[in-house]
């Protein structure tokens, strides 16, 4: 039934993360995923001919994707069976003009993306990757991936005997206290992030015809690759665990489910700050290609009826040094199996009906499955599900691996989870 094992998926996971420091690397990973798998490039400006039981996928500003197969049966009278996740993660990107040089101490100025858990990336070995747009000798206006792929930025801490309330709440300045260090440059010498930039293109062949960079999307990541680790090998520690884990599984669940339903994996970007944009969940990017798949008016409106998005986004595990801050009867565990969320306050998209049917499919298939609901007196997060859903009138659930130390640098799962996560969503793509 399964086309990898529990030490597969956790490799292949792993190897995954280690090669998507942004979510321009993420997309083009999983780019590489679905052409291995069978599936067909689409580019939004062509004339779109699909064919039943079709495999084919699409991008947008390079950092979302969306991959599906039109299946054998009639879309509007089954629907599209979708799975949602979102390739950014909390990080801090480059400033357009960055360049800091204070006594010979070169530094980038920065802007954190997202809600980080910012003291998480201090005294950490970084590196920085991203997007480049430049003009080409041509005189066309085209962009590249860079990675520098070494450790070449620090954010120092300052010591305790020079910041006596370090252990007792420090609060950071977002302007002064997170500019990383570069290198030392002498009185004489003069350096830009471009010349960074060009000097690194080169060395590594990118873009030779290169005349001249004209912006850059450059984020900040630690290089320290993910692990498994514990005693019993019992945990996973990584960077971009939420939400490269998700975005993992929906593409590689929809590869190796059977083909007779049309089936969908979506993974956005932007949703570490709210998803407005045009390749956002809030955008129209998920309608756009629903439309094109099924029609408009009386065929979309019937499909959708139909349908179902599961929302993969990760879930908070009980923290052993926090008990009081769950909920005492929703207390996910780690290897316990994915969490289902739910909030009254639509926060999460989950009802009574779309859990129904996920509770159906793992007691079926004997999968273990938790539910997460806050505590009332504490707020939660969000995901792109109530977004989707707002936006197509889809019923959608919410559900994720439970997960420590969420938007850290360095981030904890189980190396059960992923596993039964990826046979959900598996059978969930199959179900009719």
């Amino acid at each position: 039934m399964y086309k990898l094992n529990s030490d597969k998926i956790n490799n292949e996971i792993i190897e995954f993360v280690k090669n998507s420091p942004t979510a321009f690397h993420a997309t083009e990973e999983l780019e590489k995923r679905l052409i291995e798998g069978g599936y067909k490039y689409l580019s939004e400006g062509d004339e779109w001919k699909l064919e039943k039981g079709g495999k084919y996928f699409v991008t947008r500003n390079g950092s979302s994707l969306i991959a599906f197969k039109m299946g054998q049966s009639s879309i509007s009278e089954v629907g599209v069976r979708m799975v949602g996740g979102h390739t950014d993660s909390p990080s801090f990107r480059v400033k357009p003009n960055p360049e800091m040089n204070n006594k010979g101490y070169f530094q980038l100025a920065v802007e954190p993306y997202g809600g980080m858990l910012i003291g998480t990336w201090f005294d950490r070995d970084l590196s920085i990757a991203g997007r480049i747009s430049y003009l080409t000798t041509e005189g066309d206006v085209t962009s590249c991936l860079l990675n520098f792929d070494r450790a070449i930025a620090v954010i120092p801490s300052l010591a305790i005997h020079l910041n006596r309330e370090a252990n007792n709440g420090y609060k950071f300045n977002k302007q002064k206290d997170l500019p990383p260090l570069i290198c030392q440059l002498e009185a004489s010498e003069k350096l830009t992030f471009i010349q960074m930039i060009e000097e690194e293109m080169r060395r590594k062949g990118v873009a030779s015809d290169c005349k001249k960079i004209l912006d850059t999307e450059m984020f900040l990541y630690d290089t320290n690759t993910p692990k498994v680790i514990g005693y019993k090998n019992d945990y996973i520690a990584s960077a971009r665990i939420d939400n490269l884990y998700s975005c993992y599984l929906a593409v590689q669940g929809l590869i190796d489910s059977t083909d007779d339903i049309a089936a969908l994996a979506v993974c956005n970007d932007h949703e570490e700050c709210g998803s407005a944009s045009t390749s956002g969940a809030g955008g129209t990017f998920l309608k756009d290609v629903l439309e094109r798949m099924v029609g408009v008016g009386e065929d979309f409106s019937r499909a959708m009826y139909h349908s179902m998005l599961v929302s993969a986004d990760n879930a908070h595990a009980l923290h052993p040094n926090y008990m009081e801050k769950h909920d005492g009867n929703h207390t996910p565990i780690v290897n316990k199996g994915p969490v289902i969320k739910i909030n009254s306050n639509q926060r999460y998209a989950t009802n009574s009906q779309s859990a129904a049917i996920i509770i159906s499919i793992c007691e079926k298939n004997g999968l273990p499955y938790q539910k997460f609901v806050a505590r009332s007196d504490m707020g939660c997060g969000s995901t792109l599900g109530p977004i989707t859903a707002t936006l197509l009138g889809v019923k959608t659930l919410d559900i994720g691996l439970p997960q420590l130390a969420m938007h850290s640098s360095r981030e904890l799962v189980g190396t059960k989870d992923s596993f039964t996560l990826y046979q959900l969503l598996t059978h969930f793509y199959q179900e009719k």
